[in-house]
C-alpha cells in the first residue's frame, strides 16, 4: 500500500505562504505472517482430587491467550513426569500416553481444518458432540495404538516393522476391518505381495505381525475368537525357504588365518565378524551394547536385546565363555575406558537415544557385511557372508562336533520347551569351554 504524505505550514504575520510537500513515503511491502495457535499436554495443577491426583488437560494458545481443555484423566504428578518418557514401561502409564498423543492429533488436525482459528470454533469442534468415535472394527486404530506403544518402549526396528505391515495392508484394502480378514482375504492378501515382489521370508513377517495384532483385536473383544483365520484347517503362514548358510570348517578357518594390509577397518570388521562367531553367534546389535560390567572371569552374560522386554517375567541369560581369539579382539578394538559403565567395543554412545541406537547398529553391520564380502570374494567362498552367516556358522560348527541341540539352543537364546530348559542348568563351566574351544577345531 502506498501513502502520500503531504505537510502544510503557515506563517503568522507574514504575507506569504510556504507550500512544503515531502516526497513520497513507502510503506513496506511486507507480507504479515499469519498466527497459528501451539498446542500442549499439561497438568493442571489448581485443584486435585481425594487421590491427590491432577487432571491432564490440552493447552491451546492463539495471540497470547490461552485456554484449557479436559481429557478426563487424573494423574499424580510424579507419574505425568514419567508419562513422556522414552522408555515407559507400566501399562497404565501407556494407554494415558497413547491418549494424550491422540488429543494433540486431533487438536492440529481441527486446526487444519478451521479457515481461521478461533477458540469458539476450536471448541465446537473438539466437543464430543462433535467428533466421532474411534472405529474397533477397523485394523488401524489397533495397530497405530500398538506401534505408539512400541516407540515408547524404545523398540524402534519393532514398531517401524509393525508400521511396514499396517502400510501394506491398507495398499491392498483401504478400510480394513476384523471382520474382513478371513482365509480368503489372506490368501488374497498372500498372492498380491507375492506378484508385487515380496520374498516368501517378508510376506511370513507381516502375516505374522497381523495375526500378533488380531490376538490383540480378540482380546480386546473387537472380534470373536471363533472367528480366528490362522489354523491348520483355514490359512497358515508360508515359512520362508531354509537356504543353508553355515561355512564348512575349511571356509572358517580361512577367514581366521585371511591377513589383512594396510586397512585398519577392514581388519575391525573381519575381527568383529570372527567374535560374533566364537561368541555363541551373538548379533551385531548385542556386541554393540556389551558392557564392561557383563564381563567376568573370562565370560560375558547378558540378556539378548531381541528378548528382554518379551521375556520379563523370566529373563534368561546368556553366557559366553570367551575364546582367547575372542579376548584378543577385545584388547585390540575394546573401549580404552574398562569402566563398568562403559561399552566394550566404542560403538554407541552413553544415553544413545533408540533411533539413533539403531541407524548405528545399522551402519557397522552395513560396514562388516561389505568387507566380508570382499573378503569372501577373496577367498572364493561362494556363499554371501555376513554376519548372519557367522551364527549359523557357530550352530552348525558345535553340531558337527557332536554337541547336543539342546546345548546349542541354550547358548543361542532360543525358546525351547520347559522341560529342555531345565536340561540346561546341567552344563557347567569347564563344559561349556570344552565347546567354545570346539569352534576352531579346524
Amino acid at each position: 500500500m502506498t501513502y502520500k504524505v503531504i505537510f502544510y505550514s503557515a506563517l503568522d504575520n507574514v504575507t506569504h505562504f510556504y507550500y512544503i510537500c515531502y516526497a513520497l513515503c513507502y510503506a513496506p511491502n511486507k507480507t504479515m505472517s499469519i498466527q497459528k495457535p501451539t498446542f500442549a499436554i499439561v497438568l493442571d495443577k489448581r485443584k486435585s482430587n481425594s487421590n491427590n491426583e491432577y487432571p491432564i488437560k490440552l493447552r491451546a494458545t492463539f495471540n497470547r491467550k490461552t485456554r484449557l481443555y479436559a481429557l478426563n484423566i487424573a494423574i499424580a504428578e510424579a507419574d505425568f513426569q514419567k508419562l513422556f518418557s522414552t522408555r515407559l514401561r507400566e501399562q497404565k502409564l501407556k494407554d494415558i500416553r497413547f491418549e494424550c498423543d491422540e488429543m494433540l492429533q486431533r487438536a492440529r488436525e481441527i486446526d487444519k481444518d478451521l479457515k481461521e482459528f478461533s477458540f469458539e470454533g476450536f471448541k465446537t469442534k473438539l466437543s464430543p458432540t462433535q467428533l466421532s468415535s474411534v472405529d474397533n472394527s477397523k485394523i488401524q486404530p489397533l495397530f497405530e495404538k500398538y506401534i505408539e506403544e512400541l516407540k515408547i518402549e524404545g523398540r524402534v526396528s519393532t514398531y517401524q516393522s509393525y508400521q511396514s505391515t499396517l502400510n501394506s495392508l491398507l495398499s491392498f484394502k483401504k478400510k480394513l476391518k476384523w471382520e474382513d480378514v478371513n482365509s480368503k482375504f489372506l490368501n488374497s492378501y498372500e498372492r498380491w505381495m507375492i506378484a508385487n515382489g515380496k520374498s516368501t521370508t517378508t510376506v511370513g513377517i507381516y502375516l505374522r505381525t497381523l495375526r500378533a495384532v488380531y490376538n490383540l483385536a480378540i482380546e480386546n473383544k473387537y472380534i470373536e475368537q471363533e472367528n480366528y483365520p490362522f489354523s491348520k484347517k483355514k490359512y497358515r503362514i508360508p515359512a520362508g525357504r531354509n537356504i543353508k548358510k553355515a561355512l564348512t570348517s575349511a571356509e572358517i578357518k580361512s577367514i581366521f588365518t585371511y591377513e589383512v594390509l594396510h586397512n585398519k577397518e577392514k581388519e575391525e570388521a573381519r575381527d568383529l565378524w570372527i567374535f560374533s562367531y566364537l561368541s555363541n553367534g551373538l548379533n551385531i546389535k548385542d556386541l554393540c551394547k556389551l558392557k564392561y560390567s557383563d564381563l567376568k572371569d573370562g565370560k560375558i552374560t547378558f540378556v539378548r536385546a531381541k528378548t528382554e522386554r518379551t521375556t520379563k517375567s523370566n529373563r534368561k541369560q546368556i553366557e559366553v565363555m570367551l575364546h582367547p581369539k575372542a579376548v584378543e579382539i577385545i584388547a585390540r578394538w575394546g573401549n580404552k575406558d574398562h569402566a563398568g559403565s562403559q561399552r566394550i567395543f566404542p560403538i554407541l554412545p552413553p544415553d544413545c537415544s533408540p533411533e539413533d541406537e539403531r541407524r548405528l547398529v545399522q551402519n557397522k553391520t552395513r560396514v562388516i557385511n561389505n568387507y566380508m564380502k570382499k573378503i569372501g570374494d577373496e577367498l572364493g567362498i561362494s556363499k554371501k557372508l555376513t554376519t548372519y552367516v557367522a551364527r549359523h556358522s557357530y550352530a552348525t560348527m558345535l553340531k558337527r562336533s557332536g554337541v547336543s541341540i539342546e546345548f546349542i539352543s541354550e547358548s543361542m537364546g532360543h525358546m525351547v520347551l520347559k522341560t529342555t530348559e531345565n536340561y540346561f542348568d546341567n552344563y557347567e563351566d569347564e563344559t561349556k569351554k570344552k565347546y567354545v574351544n570346539l569352534l576352531t577345531n579346524f
